[in-house]
């Protein structure tokens, strides 16, 4: 299942799935502006959402500080157009269909959610402060 309605250079979408008779709503914001933008648009119209990606960089990972930068015109929906027919071409595409992923989960991980793997696959955020203060701890 591809979302095109997500897809794009506006910096906040939104779009209705309907996965099994479920109608999930799903929104889309690249940019730090935009995700704020959406979150005050949640606070003030009480509207919810099923799902919600945060992208940081204006464009998304297509014009992440990591890509090289360009002058050409239309480079992000040129990138993003290589992207998706790579994608597209790809024989393998879900990671759950992956059979190292599989195995992994078969061997050592033994299910989705259990507690070795939440342990080992999960993350949490620390404010920055805090992460400061542990990264100057750590320096010493």
């Amino acid at each position: 299942m591809e979302f095109s309605e997500v897809r794009g250079m506006d910096g906040i979408k939104e779009a209705s799935v309907d996965l099994g008779g479920r109608k999930v709503q799903v929104a889309v914001a690249h940019g730090l502006s935009n995700a704020s933008k959406l979150l005050k648009h949640i606070k003030e119209t009480g509207k919810s959402y099923d799902f919600i990606e945060v992208m940081a960089c204006p464009g998304g990972c297509i014009m992440g500080g990591g890509q090289p930068r360009s002058a050409e015109p239309g480079i992000a929906q040129k990138r993003a157009a290589a992207l998706y027919a790579e994608d597209r071409s790809m024989e393998m595409r879900k990671s759950h269909e992956n059979p190292a992923v599989a195995r992994l989960y078969e061997e050592f991980l033994k299910k989705p959610g259990s507690d070795i793997a939440h342990e080992l696959l999960h993350t949490t955020y620390e404010g920055a402060d805090k992460a400061a203060a542990v990264s100057r701890k750590e320096a010493m």
